[in-house]
């Protein structure tokens, strides 16, 4: 399928929603900030859960994250950018981290204990949870602005368009 076109038909949905364009601007902004940790399997449920608690649009919120697949070839380069920037704000004095070689992945990979595991997660997970959220928040505000403007616009024009009914004094 064409990525332009599929965008396309994604955006019309968008604004064929009945909400306020806080809603639904709020729905696409918890989707956008679901595409950047990494959460496998868990993006979905995460925005639909966050936006039922703050009262956003659902299907918003899903739609947005459903745009995750589209850009699943940049993944790797997006996760190895959060990974830095976690290590980066984490170490004290700041440092970049170092080059993890292909040995290091595959003994985390074999290692089946839970001390294996938590100790991976603390390495390797706890800088990459920190840059997706650093790296989320402003492109899910943007996200929002951008949405609730797409959105009021979209709804002044649809009501302008609107036949006037007419009125009896």
């Amino acid at each position: 399928m064409n990525l332009r076109r599929w965008l396309h038909e994604h955006s019309l949905r968008l604004l064929a929603i009945r909400d306020t364009p806080e809603a639904i601007a709020g729905g696409v902004a918890i989707g956008v900030f679901f595409w950047f940790p990494p959460l496998f399997g868990l993006k979905t449920l995460g925005a639909i859960l966050l936006a039922w608690l703050t009262r956003s649009n659902i299907l918003a919120a899903v739609i947005a994250v459903t745009l995750h697949d589209a850009l699943v070839p940049f993944m790797l380069v997006l996760y190895r950018w959060e990974y830095c920037l976690g290590y980066w704000l984490l170490s004290v004095p700041h440092e970049w981290p170092h080059r993890l070689s292909r040995s290091d992945w595959l003994l985390r990979r074999r290692l089946t204990e839970w001390h294996a595991f938590w100790r991976t997660f603390s390495i390797i997970g706890r800088p990459l949870l920190l840059g997706s959220v650093v790296i989320g928040v402003p492109v899910a505000l943007l996200s929002f602005v951008a949405t609730r403007i797409i959105v009021r616009r979209y709804h002044r024009k649809k009501h302008a368009l609107l036949p006037v009914a007419d009125q009896i004094p």
